[in-house]
């Protein structure tokens, strides 16, 4: 059925033409719809081949080199054209072999992620998968949660749903069970609720229309695509890539035209220039981030820690200010019910009984709480006594206006069981007590003694509305305070460790939270945060400062309280805007504007749906130790990327050089175009291992940022270090050996690749190599097994159809102690660049302007982060 359709006809028709019930489908209905109408899902998340092979031959160098070296076959010189083509298909299934790895990596995360929903099937509530949902299926939406297919409302209590992330309205749309007349645009259908779009308040319960791609949210998600916008990571590499590129050109034509003023053949100085100008560009720059990223995912993931897609993981790293809630991170997050307190400040059972007449809980088929608000169900738990639940079930519930984070309070109109028609009003104690009309003393000193002591506390009160029909907003004045409601969150006893080692890391921890501002100090203070003079903000500060002062507020705050949605995005941007890479931890309705807003969002797994799809990293346990497993993780594969960069760099432009130098005095090319392009192949694959490598603890310790400045510079200096070696192979092969032109290419063949395997050990640790800072096996191994299999490769039946000739035993000796001279001088270099030059990937902090101009959370960006949802399992069949 389409939802225009739907909205036009009575709840009746809908559920009758859809046949289905009050009661929903039953289980074996609801089987063979998902047979045939599919699972609800925008998109299939699976590794897919071609996609992956196409990255590797689009390459317009590599298809240059490949061109050019058909043509030379064709011209005769075949055996060369077999050796280069064969060469070019082994780079390119390497690189296709890491790349689809990863990609399959980035599937098995996807299936981690579930979204649930609240499905009425043979008369009983349960929770399901969303991908599970089925037209027919009705289900029951609440506050916070994304709604999970289009839907036919059947009932409504006073809801409302944001619907910007399709029509860009941003005022919650309200909603209804009435039709509407037929022909009504889309961004008028009352009556209806769409896929993507958010509860903002109030509850209802639905029937699902349209699923998967037939829903309006999943055509729009089509259209878009898969492609989503460039983090900080991906536009730090791609600048990278632009610097390759222009060092390639340049160079690659200096060398052409040395030899072809030379006299070289035009053909063999075309193929020797682009070999050389490959051999310049780390083919292997996307397998070994790939490789690095899929085996930091595992390593998250065995650390309870999901990434929406794989870059996320550097992104995770940078951060330096951590936004973080309090309930479940900092305290226990297993709320307990303690006791009810009267309005004379004595315990007394009435307050609970109220306070369970105005809970907004759903039950489920075993009687345990299947949905509501962690305060509302602990309070369901905590009241056990028989006589307390009879007299609340006594009370009939006529309306009900629901919680929001605005007024935050919840207020249902019943009837009691004496016949008086009562308002029932419960939350914060601050927002009842300014719609009372008086506030006992005792109530008062209550209150600030159990926040005091670190409790959380709920407010009851009621007013007799004998003509009432429904309650709205206005009706929450003149009310008589009836109690007190206190409950117990205690502080986590991991977190004083977790946020040492926060701080350990660089990061400032500080706690935003919707609690009383006495509560939240109270447990910064035991887990060790120190609190000074401007350290805690409430909301009424926030809203008395204008952008520019709350920047100032914001860097010597520590807690925010009592702050709304609103607050916490603007708390995000302050951040920002003085110049730190912010990520905001939350798992609420409420925090979903933060969560945008920040540059890394972080939700839990029992986080409400909203939290989770505006999120870029989920944890699947709330504990802030594993948000800094995620952290060093982050920082690890960053460092062990830019190990990569500094070798490949330094080293290939050093051989560049080499080659321009001795195609200006040789009088035949240095090295074959087919010896260069297996030199480079043979040294990726000694770096494939780089991802495994260990890391620095003072590479930990703060974040790490892409600098390509630093990048040029380390390049500039260490690069021509290994051309010095170069030249003095040169000089030897033709001084002491007298090489033929097949002897002078094995030597420098030798000789280059050793030196370059061999620099990974000085180039990845700022401390003395081997001696302080050990390569992981798997690292050490690819690089002296490398080097080895250039030594032997000219002394092998290999030699002749490549071009090489047998060296002979005393070059090699020669080779050691070059390896051992130049590994000496780039320690000393190492020891006086690092003294006066920032550290490559590292930079200082990135100045306000820059920092603004991270990647944004545009409206096409959030489409993307609602689709995922949808995303999560593959079609019926392909998994």
């Amino acid at each position: 059925m389409d939802i225009a359709t739907a909205a036009a006809q009575a709840p009746d028709e809908v559920l009758h033409a859809l046949g289905s019930g009050a009661g929903g489908l039953t289980d074996d209905e609801a089987r063979r719809r998902l047979a045939d109408a599919g699972p609800n899902v925008l998109r299939v998340h699976r590794a897919r081949a071609l996609p992956v092979l196409w990255r590797q031959l689009k390459s317009p160098l590599l298809l240059l080199l490949a061109v050019t070296a058909a043509l030379s076959g064709i011209l005769g010189d075949r055996t060369d054209a077999i050796i280069i083509g064969v060469i070019l298909l082994a780079s390119v299934g390497l690189g296709f072999i890491n790349e689809y790895r990863a990609e399959r990596s980035a599937a098995a995360l996807h299936e981690q992620v579930r979204h649930r929903a609240i499905v009425v099937r043979g008369g009983r509530a349960r929770e399901v998968d969303v991908a599970d949902l089925v037209p027919g299926d009705v289900i029951d939406l609440h506050l916070g949660e994304v709604v999970p297919a289009d839907v036919r409302l059947l009932d409504t209590a006073g809801l409302a749903c944001d619907e910007s992330v399709l029509t860009g309205e941003s005022l919650p749309a309200e909603k209804q069970a009435a039709a509407v007349p037929a022909g009504t645009g889309l961004g008028d259908l009352t009556s209806c609720a769409l896929m993507g779009t958010v509860v903002q308040a109030g509850s209802a319960r639905a029937v699902v229309v349209a699923t998967g791609t037939r829903a309006a949210f999943g055509r729009i998600a089509a259209d878009l695509g898969d492609h989503e916008p460039e983090t900080a990571f991906q536009a730090g590499l791609r600048r990278f890539s632009m610097l390759l590129v222009q060092v390639a050109a340049v160079l690659t034509i200096v060398v052409f035209v040395i030899n072809v003023a030379r006299h070289q053949p035009v053909l063999d100085a075309l193929m020797f220039s682009l070999a050389i100008a490959i051999g310049i560009s780390p083919q292997l720059l996307p397998a070994i981030v790939s490789t690095s990223l899929s085996a930091g995912s595992r390593a998250l993931a065995r650390r309870h820690v999901l990434v929406k897609r794989l870059v996320c993981i550097e992104d995770l790293g940078d951060i330096d200010v951590l936004l973080t809630d309090k309930t479940g991170t900092l305290t226990e997050g297993r709320i307990a019910f303690m006791r009810s307190i009267g309005a004379d400040g004595s315990q007394d059972a009435a307050p609970a009984v109220l306070g369970l007449v105005a809970s907004e809980v759903t039950a489920g088929s075993d009687g345990a709480v299947a949905s509501g608000n962690p305060l509302d169900a602990a309070l369901w738990a905590g009241v056990t006594a028989p006589a307390e639940r009879d007299a609340a079930a006594a009370y009939r519930r006529l309306s009900v206006l629901p919680f929001d984070h605005d007024r935050r309070l919840v207020t249902v109109l019943v009837d009691s069981p004496s016949g008086e028609r009562l308002l029932v009003t419960k939350g914060a104690p601050e927002s009842v007590f300014q719609r009372a009309k008086t506030v006992p003393d005792a109530v008062r000193a209550a209150a600030d003694r159990e926040f005091s002591a670190g409790n959380r506390v709920v407010a009851v009160a009621t007013r007799p509305v004998p003509d009432a029909t429904a309650v709205g907003p206005d009706d929450e004045r003149d009310l008589e305070v009836r109690g007190l409601l206190v409950f117990l969150d205690p502080a986590k006893p991991s977190a004083r460790a977790a946020l040492a080692r926060l701080a350990d890391l660089g990061i400032a921890v500080k706690v935003v939270t919707g609690d009383n501002a006495a509560v939240a100090a109270r447990v910064c203070t035991e887990l060790g945060l120190t609190l000074g003079s401007g350290s805690v903000l409430s909301g009424q500060d926030i809203d008395a400062a204008d952008d520019d002062a709350l920047a100032g507020l914001v860097r010597e705050a520590r807690v925010f309280a009592r702050v709304s949605p609103e607050h916490k995005a603007r708390i995000v941007r302050a951040e920002r805007r003085g110049g730190a890479v912010v990520s905001f931890l939350g798992d609420g309705v409420n925090d979903a504007l933060a969560l945008h807003a920040a540059d890394v969002g972080i939700s839990v797994d029992s986080g409400t749906d909203v939290a989770k799809d505006a999120a870029d990293v989920i944890l699947l346990e709330k504990d802030l130790d594993v948000l800094a497993d995620g952290v060093s993780e982050g920082r690890r594969i960053f460092a062990n990327t830019i190990k990569y960069v500094m070798m490949g760099t330094s080293s290939n432009l050093g051989n560049m050089i080499s080659a321009a130098g001795a195609s200006a005095f040789l009088t035949f090319l240095p090295m074959l175009p087919s010896q260069i392009l297996l030199n480079n192949l043979l040294y990726d694959t000694s770096q494939l291992t780089i991802p495994t490598d260990e890391v620095d603890e003072e590479q930990l310790r703060r974040p790490s940022h892409w600098d390509i400045s630093a990048i040029r510079r380390f390049m500039v200096v260490f690069g021509p270090i290994s051309s010095i070696f170069d030249i003095l192979t040169f000089i030897v092969m033709l001084r002491v050996f007298d090489a033929s032109p097949p002897l002078f290419r094995s030597g420098w063949f030798v000789e280059s690749l050793a030196t370059q395997c061999m620099v990974i050990f000085a180039i990845r640790t700022r401390r003395v190599p081997f001696w302080r800072s050990r390569p992981s096996l798997p690292l050490a191994l690819s690089a002296i097994g490398v080097a080895l299999v250039g030594a032997i490769i000219p002394a092998t039946p290999l030699a002749g159809p490549l071009g090489f000739a047998p060296l002979p035993g005393s070059f090699y000796a020669l080779v050691v102690g070059f390896v051992a001279a130049y590994l000496s001088i780039i320690e000393l270099a190492k020891t006086w660049y690092y003294r006066t030059v920032p550290v490559a990937g590292r930079a200082p902090v990135t100045p306000p302007a820059q920092r603004l101009a991270r990647p944004a959370r545009t409206r096409v960006r959030r489409v993307h982060r609602r689709a995922s949802r949808f995303g999560s399992r593959p079609a019926v069949g392909t998994r």
